[in-house]
């Protein structure tokens, strides 16, 4: 009966490698769009697998379980589209142009630096809004590619990450039964020599750009004018006079989404609400800005509920518990002293494959585990299985991410090809700062 079930694990996790491995392959060489592929690829393999009676019940349980994300993600497009209209960043982007003066290195550098800063408040979504809303008018502006926009972001945010108010980190706290000091601090400088790695990633991509495009000439004191020439609908949306309020309005709600004085979807839903109403009180003007955000809020929305149904079904199946458990039984017994570096290393692979919660709840109780064994401290463990956090964020399953591609209109899969490297790259680099300062044992 034993061999049976081993057997059946066996199956079950070479069905879930060959399920991601198929979807990674459709969107990267552009046979499907990702949202198409995140609905088909699973039905198809629960179907080659047996569960053709549970494919609606597990996709209908995905679906429930991103649904706030997906609420969320609409209504902050459409409050931070608000802002933008109203003017809110114009005063960030005239800064910007005034330090960086058209050169693309330290528009890049600007870029990682507004980026890291944003993430403190932990939330990938909240960053990549800002972010790309500050600085695309910029990039267009100049000639610098988008790609590079969302490049920046998605790696800033993958490690800041880290934060233990950001997700993973308390998840990490609460498998393992263990405080914030002895997961998160040790760590820190890891995270500083991730950040390094950002700022380094943003010049040498930044030169490239430099190279392509060179320095762009501006003349600050014509700027304004060419602006209300170019697009005079635009500079009719100004709110110049409700600037202050609308400050006040957006950090307000930063600092609710910090505190988290209410539910993400409900602050967000309460905050365009708001927003919407003080900035254009005519019915008229209200559906006009609406109709002008619907059709980006519909393409990150709809990707969001389509990664609903891959998730529902790559748990559901119980191909994820199969593949984390063929991943662990397979490390050799002779690497078992090295096993908070093996953490490390597949953390990346892991969360990129499945989600944070299956991850840390499901498969980090299990890596302390096996460690124990070999005289590891859980929290040795727990630390290890932050680093790979850079990886994570360009994975499908990672409802922002389409957000972020969807703002500044590139392929997803052009991101992953892009930055999967660079990822990778900040995840060797906090690998090594840990082993160097002994945040984890060799």
């Amino acid at each position: 009966m034993s061999l049976q079930i081993k057997e059946v694990k066996t199956m079950l996790a070479l069905l879930g490698f060959l399920m991601i491995l198929t979807f990674m392959i459709l969107i990267m060489t552009k046979r499907l769009t990702a949202m198409i592929a995140l609905m088909v690829v699973p039905v198809a393999f629960a179907l080659i697998g047996g569960f053709g009676k549970g494919i609606g019940p597990m996709a209908l349980e995905g679906i429930k379980s991103v649904a706030p994300t997906g609420i969320m993600i609409l209504f902050a497009i459409l409050f931070f589209g608000i802002m933008i209209d109203a003017g809110v960043f114009d005063p960030i982007i005239s800064s910007i142009l005034k330090v960086a003066k058209g050169d693309p290195v330290k528009i890049a550098i600007g870029t990682a630096v507004l980026a890291l800063l944003i993430s403190l408040d932990g939330d990938g979504t909240t960053t990549y809004m800002i972010t790309i809303s500050a600085m695309l008018p910029l990039y267009k502006r100049i000639g610098m590619r988008p790609l590079i926009l969302a490049g920046i972001a998605v790696s800033a945010s993958g490690v800041m990450n880290l934060l233990p108010w950001g997700g993973p980190t308390a998840r990490a706290m609460t498998a393992l039964k263990l405080e914030m000091s002895d997961i998160f601090t040790p760590v820190i400088p890891s995270m500083i020599g991730g950040v390094i790695f950002v700022l380094f990633m943003s010049y040498v991509l930044g030169k490239k750009e430099r190279r392509r495009i060179g320095i762009a000439e501006i003349d600050y004191s014509t700027m304004a004018m060419q602006a209300a020439a170019i697009d005079a609908d635009a500079v009719s949306l100004k709110r110049p006079k409700l600037i202050v309020v609308n400050y006040l309005l957006t950090i307000l709600l930063l600092v609710a989404l910090i505190k988290e004085l209410l539910p993400t979807t409900v602050l967000f839903m309460i905050g365009f609400a708001i927003a919407i109403t003080m900035n254009y009180p005519k019915l008229r003007d209200q559906k006009e800005r609406i109709a002008n955000y619907a059709d980006n809020a519909l393409s990150v929305v709809t990707m969001v509920f389509a990664a609903g149904i891959f998730t529902g079904i790559l748990s559901g199946t119980k191909m994820v518990d199969a593949m984390a458990n063929s991943m662990i039984t397979h490390i050799p017994d002779g690497l078992g002293s090295h096993f908070a570096l093996i953490t490390a290393i597949i953390s990346a692979p892991f969360t990129f494959f499945m989600s944070n919660d299956a991850f840390y709840y499901g498969v980090l109780p299990l890596l302390a585990k096996a460690a124990a064994g070999y005289g590891i401290d859980p929290a040795m463990i727990g630390r290890a299985s932050l680093l790979g956090l850079p990886v994570h964020l360009l994975s499908p399953l990672v409802p922002s991410t389409y957000l972020l591609v969807g703002m500044v209109g590139e392929d997803f899969g052009d991101l992953q090809r892009g930055f999967l490297k660079w990822a990778c790259g900040a995840t060797g680099v906090m690998i090594l700062v840990a082993l160097g300062l002994s945040v984890i044992p060799f």
